[in-house]
Parts: structure tokens; sequence; C-alpha cells
């Protein structure tokens, strides 16, 4: 970007080490500015994370950053996340250019193939910005650590772009990990002076208790770096998305009045978990999140979500027992909710030619069984789906709504497939449903972000309420969007109430 033309210095917010709450504190300085008549303007150069939002250009970027972009007031848009790597093993992610797919690299390979094509991505991606926005400010999260000494020579989405930017940052550090000091003074030693210079504020997260009782703390770390402290952020008890599939294992604390049980499959290559957050956000509903090899149990419905894997993920819940705990399941009356890979691992038999899932040892890539709950066939094919979408549902009630397909492969009812089978919605594409022998009713979507409609979310939690004997509820309400604005300003509240920023800005 041409500093000459920016009208404010940019902002980096960096972090001690991964998880410390880089997006969160960058989501909350978006929604600060625009209060204060800004313009921010998120942007991460390289995330890697399955958790994928799609523009309204059909192109893919990190839900995080699309949830930056809402706590700034603007339509999220690819340029603000260039890179997007997409975990699909240990070693191997697909590479998300600007928005499209353009390969998959190996982790052993990745900086000497990908390096020059993706700082030109984030080049580009800068330029993109600054054409629409001309007067903002880019506020830019960095990833992971920006001292991982082995990495820094090849570092595409940290110091670099804050020299290249000549940006303020803002160091990050998560007290509620412990050693505190050891994170903000190693990550200050291992700077080159040049770079420590570019760190112009410290930021505490996740604090227990009463914040005078780190006075001390404090003004020890001023004296010892001389680097101000701007604030100590509490511990927040809101919800917030996960950057991190990693995160939900701390979100199933119980609620009080919860009064549904809903399983949610979690999936080795687990994406989009953000599907599941306006569930989350419902009082009367308790999720539980169920690993393979666990037991399903008893509950009220079960949401299977995206995978990045479909059919090893598949292959992974036969192995474990979890497959045929859902046919049990389904044999007992239950209710089952698939989303997009989980569709695709509800029907009957899903086909690879293409390998592009990978074979799966013991199985014929070509041909998979699937758990056979749903009377469709995928087939995986090159084209990859990604579009906003905005279509009429037929099921549970007629109502319009809104979401984004995002997925490999195309579904279809099977030739034999019986009478009992309906379309969710007008178009016949996008999800089916059946009720089993009890009345339990099986249904899957492609359609990710279906639960953000309100009335929608109602109508299905209702059909669950109404297996239990409970009372409907209302299904006049908001979609979750409403919500999530309600929860971007209470952060933006907190974020007001104990830090500075003015002294980085």
């Amino acid at each position: 970007m041409n500093q000459q033309k920016a009208s404010y210095t940019p902002l980096m917010v960096l972090g001690t080490s991964s998880g410390a709450g880089k997006s969160l504190m960058s989501t909350a300085i978006c929604r600060v500015l625009r209060r204060r008549g800004e313009t921010p303007l998120p942007f991460k150069g390289q995330n890697m994370s399955n958790n994928a939002w799609v523009d309204d250009f059909g192109k893919e970027m990190a839900y995080s950053q699309a949830v930056q972009a809402w706590a700034a007031n603007i339509q999220p848009q690819s340029a603000m996340n260039p890179i997007l790597l997409k975990p699909k093993s240990d070693s191997t992610s697909e590479v998300i250019h600007l928005g499209k797919s353009v390969g998959v690299a190996n982790a052993e390979n990745y900086y000497e193939q990908w390096f020059r094509s993706g700082w030109l991505a984030i080049r580009e991606g800068l330029k993109d910005l600054e054409g629409s926005y001309p007067d903002g400010r880019l506020i830019i999260e960095g990833a992971g650590s920006p001292v991982e000494v082995n990495l820094q020579h090849r570092d595409l989405t940290n110091l670099r772009l804050a020299q290249f930017l000549r940006a303020n940052c803002l160091l990050v550090a998560d007290i509620e990990r412990g050693g505190v000091f050891a994170q903000i003074i190693g990550t200050l030693a291992l700077l080159k002076p040049f770079q420590r210079r570019l760190i112009k504020g410290v930021l505490i997260n996740r604090f227990r208790g009463r914040r005078e009782l780190f006075n001390e703390g404090k003004e020890w770390i001023i004296k010892k770096t001389g680097i101000p402290v701007i604030g100590i952020m509490p511990w927040l008890k809101e919800i917030y998305p996960p950057e991190d599939s990693l995160d939900l294992i701390n979100r199933d604390s119980r609620k009080k009045y919860s009064e549904i049980e809903i399983a949610v499959i979690k999936l080795p290559s687990l994406s989009n978990f953000s599907d599941l957050d306006p569930l989350e956000a419902e009082p009367s509903i308790q999720l539980r999140w169920v690993q393979p090899g666990s037991s399903l149990g008893s509950p009220d419905a079960v949401v299977i979500p995206g995978s990045k894997q479909t059919i090893k993920d598949l292959t992974h819940l036969f192995r474990s027992g979890l497959a045929n705990q859902l046919q049990d399941y389904n044999n007992n009356g239950g209710i089952i909710f698939g989303i997009c890979g989980g569709m695709q691992m509800l029907g009957e038999y899903l086909f690879d030619p293409l390998n592009l899932e990978g074979s799966c040892e013991g199985t014929d890539a070509h041909k998979i069984e699937g758990i056979g709950l749903l009377p469709i066939q995928t087939v995986f094919e090159s084209k990859k789906s990604t579009k906003q979408r905005s279509v009429k549902a037929f099921w549970p009630n007629s109502c319009q709504i809104n979401g984004f397909e995002l997925h490999h492969g195309n579904t279809f009812p099977l030739d034999s497939a019986s009478d009992e089978l309906q379309q969710l919605t007008e178009d016949c594409s996008i999800g089916w449903i059946i009720r089993n022998k009890r009345e339990g009713i099986i249904a899957g979507t492609y359609l990710h972000g279906i639960f953000d409609n309100g009335p929608w979310r109602r109508l299905w939690i209702n059909q669950i309420r109404e297996s239990k004997g409970l009372r409907a509820l209302n299904t006049d309400i908001k979609d979750h969007a409403l919500q999530r604005e309600s929860i971007l300003d209470k952060l933006a509240d907190s974020f007001e109430e104990y830090t500075n920023i003015d002294a980085i800005l």
C-alpha cells in the first residue's frame, strides 16, 4: 500500500503466541474506530483456518476477517485475507489466493514454492483495499508468534508486513496461560532492534480478578521494556467465534436453563464450525461436542457439521463406532441434521473419481458407502461451488433463508429414493429431508449459515421441542446478525473501558 496516500497510520496486532487473542482484539479495535468515525480495514495477510466465509463475489476468506469487517460495518471481501491456508492433513493445505483455490501445499516446501506468489497476493489485496477505501486505516492481524526464529526469514504476514506498511504494532499477551512476563520479555528479546521499535504498546489479555493487583507487574513491564502497557483486558464471559477448532473444547459450559441437548459431532477435519454459533446463543439449547470414539448418548438432536476431508472423516466415524451409533439413534426416532460434508456423510454413497478427497486405506476411493440415512449420493468434482444464496425454504415451513455454498461435488437423490424424500428449499440441489420409521427427521443442506436465519432456526428448534412435549418458541425473531452486532458492541465497550488505544494510534 502506498503510505503517501493513506490518511492513517496502519495498526498491527501481534501476539506472543497463537491464541493470545489477536483476532478478538483486532475485532474490538475495528468496532471502536468505527464508532469514532474512522473506516477501519481488517487485514490478515495469511490465515490458516477451515472456518471460512464466502464474500459477495463468490471468493473465500477466513471467517475471522469477515467478523472483523462486520465490526467495521463494511462488507467482507477476500482482499482482507489474501492468503488462506485450509488444512487437509497434518502436512498439507489447500492454498487460497485472493479468494480462489490455486493448489495444495506441503508444509516442507511451502515457502519454497509459495512465498513469492503469496507476497504478490498480499500486495494485490492491499491495493484492492486501498482502491475501495482510500481513507481507511488498516487494522492488521498477525499470525502466531512474530519471533519464530526458524521462520522469520520467510515471514509473510507479521513483521515483514509491518515494516512494509510502517505500521504501529500492539503486542498482545495472554496472562491466562501463565508466564506473561516471560512471554513479553522473550518476544521483545528475539526482535531485531529495528523491529523492536515497531512495538508501540503491550496489552495484557484474559486477566481474572482485580486488575489493581497487577499494577506492580504493569509498572515492571513498562520500566523493563520502555513500552507502555495500554490496557489489561478481563476474561470476557460472552461467547465469541473461536479462531481454531481446538477452542471448541472450552465451549461446552453448562447452561442453567437449557431445555434441549443437541450433540454436535466434532469431526477430525471439522470446518465452518461458526455455523453452530446461532445455536450456541440460544438460551434453551445446550450443545455437547462429541468426539469420535465417545458415546453419542441420548441427545434430543444431532448435528453433523462440515468437513474439509469428508471421506476421511466418514471413515473415522465408522472405525470409531460413531456411525453405527448414529444409525441406532435414527432407528430409535432421532433427529439428525447434516451441513455440507455432514449431509454428504448421511447419504448412501460418495464417489470420488478424481481422488480429490485422497484415498483412504481399506476403501475404494471411487465409491464409498455413507451412513445411509438419506437416500442421496454425492459425486466429488474438481470445480468448487462458492456463492452466496438467498432461497425460499419449504421445510419446516415456508420462509426466505440466506447463506452460502462452499463445497466440492454435487449431490442427487437416488433413483430408488422414496416419495417421502422432500426438498428442503425451492432449489432441488441445496438439501433434503426424510422422516424415519419413528417420526424422527433426517435432514441435510449445503447452505452454510442456515442457522443464522432466525425464523427458520426457531422453526427447526420447535420440531425438537414438539418431540419432547415442550411449548413452541416465538418464531418472529431477527436473524443472528443482529445478536452478533450486540456482541460486537459489548466487546468494544469492554475494550474502551479497559484500554487506552490512543497511546498507539
